[in-house]
């Protein structure tokens, strides 16, 4: 399967405290880099010949493969969960109330893992545990730490790159310029798919 570039999910030019260039070279450069590895990789593991290849390269490539699929796939969500300042919607506002006590609370607790992670890498993830049938906040340092039977509703990049070019190293600026700046109907719209709610 060859991957395409995703229509970008959010209008660079009006997402609140970040700049158009920023959201453009993220989309671009980060995003479209891991559309493009995908494929590459996706090439060589297809040209493989598993029974003579050596395990250290076939671990790499799958590793590799791994990495830039959960890149694109969590780019292509950060970037439906920017828009507008809103609400979360009814049905998901409740989920937050049960499953963290609040909205504040969950707010809190997310808020404080994005800025946890400033200067260095990886992701907030408000994810769905199928398992346990409630939300939770996820870190994860890098694109392969996410939880198993889990799926991401909101994501928050915390990569340099989300950031650096209009903030610097003033990452919790730009952590609360996020939370100010979340389309909800995206996030509350991938809920109901995933919860059945």
């Amino acid at each position: 399967m060859t991957y395409a570039m995703k229509p970008i999910g959010c209008d660079p030019a009006r997402i609140k405290g970040m700049s158009e260039r920023l959201i453009v070279s993220h989309y671009e450069n980060n995003y479209g880099g891991a559309v493009k590895r995908l494929n590459l990789i996706d090439e060589k593991l297809a040209a493989l010949d598993y029974a003579s290849a050596p395990v250290f390269v076939i671990n790499g490539l799958k590793r590799e493969q791994l990495i830039a699929m959960n890149s694109m796939i969590l780019h292509e969500l950060f970037f439906d969960g920017l828009g507008e300042q809103s609400e979360p919607g009814t049905v998901l506002r409740e989920a937050l109330a049960r499953d963290f006590g609040s909205c504040e609370r969950w707010r809190a607790e997310f808020v404080a893992m994005g800025k946890a992670l400033g200067g260095g890498s990886g992701w907030v993830l408000l994810s769905w545990s199928a398992r346990d049938r409630r939300l939770v906040n996820q870190w994860a340092s890098d694109h392969c730490h996410t939880l198993a039977g889990g799926t991401p509703i909101l994501a928050l990049d915390m990569y340099e790159h989300s950031y650096h070019m209009d903030y610097g190293a003033k990452a919790a600026s730009y952590v609360d310029t996020f939370m100010q700046a979340i389309r909800w109907g995206n996030a509350e719209r991938v809920f109901r798919q995933v919860s059945g709610g």
